[in-house]
């Protein structure tokens, strides 16, 4: 693998550039060793990894331009608060969080004085309590005491699973360029927000038929919809009053990426075990905030909720003043490292065959991060603005400026098939 470390990328207290090439490396070199299976070469492609690009990629949403007009990342109340001993950090992004939060802490213009008054852990626990999201400031050391932080570390970084003995997947041969190595698969994308998108716009790039379903009554955020909405089509779908239109859909999938906290898809028969169940040698991925065990496994979360959580926000800032990653960088990073557990599980089945069940955490993530990887060199190049990383290109929803794909192989693909379209707008169906 080629890497071009370039100083001023991603510049942090933590070794965030190190984490940002390390994922999206792993998901080019198993894009590339699956592309290279399906096509019968003699050698896996060779896989380069700019920081120019994987920088660039991981604040994609900030470069987003529709039609010139910068997006909107995060809510006037997505932010710290100081409290009466210390921070906390709320997510109010979502109309339904932002009620929550107001629920609890009063009306906008007297919640200064509403944090104020409370602590930071009473705080975290009444607004849970109410289905909003706030989480208080935790140094590095209170966290690794925390059950939850001792229930993540226990776990690898990618948790992987054979759940049953079907038979081995059978590849349509591949020809012709770009190699795309998903080409022909089908992905279910329920998942929300960042990271989930993430990994289903790098499976959409490398070939796959990705089919985002989102609830009706929660639509996503235009904005965080059309960054990782490229490459995808997007469809509403009531789970629970339309599963015949789901069955239809699962009967044909190859792979199922879901992002809700961990059990609540089970209702709906979407449980790893379920799925393989009714889809043998179907691919699940599962992704979270806070992992699917400890106490927190079932509690909502989001990158910058988890990095104030973690230690990370102190380490970035301090105790008295809270800081932040450079890019939400847990989000992008479990993203990549979820499409390369995908793709590799499809490699795996072509091999052993067996359905395949992966599952990551940005709190397991964030764990990595803090305590294992080693920074490297500055670099021997810098980095000089995103501007070589950057494309345009008219869509549905107008002109967009947008960052280009960071995985790279030779031969694969160097942009995706199609833009984002408005969020909803496509039938349950497959193209």
């Amino acid at each position: 693998m080629t890497e071009v470390m370039r100083e001023g990328a991603l510049q942090a207290r933590l070794p965030v550039r190190e984490l940002a090439r390390a994922c999206v490396g792993a998901c080019a070199r198993a894009a590339a060793e699956l592309g290279a299976r399906r096509a019968g070469l003699g050698e896996v492609p060779a896989v380069r990894v700019d920081d120019g690009a994987v920088t660039t990629a991981f604040v994609s949403e900030r470069h987003l331009l529709i039609n010139g007009r910068a997006p909107v990342n995060f809510a006037p109340l997505s932010r710290f608060w100081r409290t009466a001993d210390g921070w906390v950090r709320t997510h109010a992004n979502y109309p339904h969080h932002r009620e929550r939060l107001l629920a609890v802490m009063g009306p906008p213009d007297s919640l200064e004085a509403a944090f104020a008054e409370r602590s930071a852990l009473e705080i975290e626990e009444a607004v849970y309590a109410a289905g909003g999201l706030a989480v208080a400031l935790r140094t590095p050391q209170e966290w690794a005491a925390h059950p939850q932080a001792v229930a993540v570390a226990e776990r690898p970084l990618a948790e992987r699973a054979r759940l049953d003995s079907a038979r081995a997947r059978a590849f349509t041969p591949l020809d012709g360029t770009p190699l795309l190595p998903a080409a022909g698969l089908r992905v279910l994308d329920l998942t929300r927000v960042i990271a989930g998108p993430v990994a289903t716009r790098t499976l959409a790039l490398l070939g796959a038929d990705v089919l985002r379903l989102d609830a009706p009554r929660l639509p996503e955020l235009p904005d965080q919809h059309a960054d990782t909405g490229f490459g995808k089509r997007s469809a509403t779908l009531d789970l629970a009053a339309d599963r015949r239109t789901f069955d239809e859909l699962l009967a044909t999938a190859d792979v199922v990426v879901t992002g809700y906290r961990p059990g609540a898809l089970d209702r709906f028969g979407l449980s790893p075990r379920a799925l393989a169940e009714r889809r043998p040698g179907v691919v699940v991925a599962q992704l979270s905030a806070w992992g699917a065990y400890g106490p927190w496994r079932e509690r909502r979360g989001f990158d910058s909720l988890v990095q104030v959580a973690t230690g990370i926000a102190a380490v970035e800032g301090s105790v008295e003043q809270p800081g932040a990653l450079p890019a939400q960088a847990l989000d992008h990073g479990t993203g990549y490292l979820l499409a390369a557990e995908v793709l590799r599980a499809l490699t795996e089945q072509s091999e052993e065959g067996g359905s395949r069940f992966v599952r990551l955490a940005l709190a397991r993530t964030a764990e990595w991060l803090m305590n294992g990887i080693p920074a490297d060199s500055p670099g021997d190049a810098s980095y000089d603005g995103p501007d070589a990383w950057l494309a345009e290109t008219d869509s549905g929803i107008g002109r967009l400026r947008y960052a280009l794909p960071p995985v790279s192989f030779a031969g694969g693909p160097t942009d995706w098939a199609r833009p984002p379209g408005p969020w909803g707008a496509d039938p349950a169906r497959w193209a």
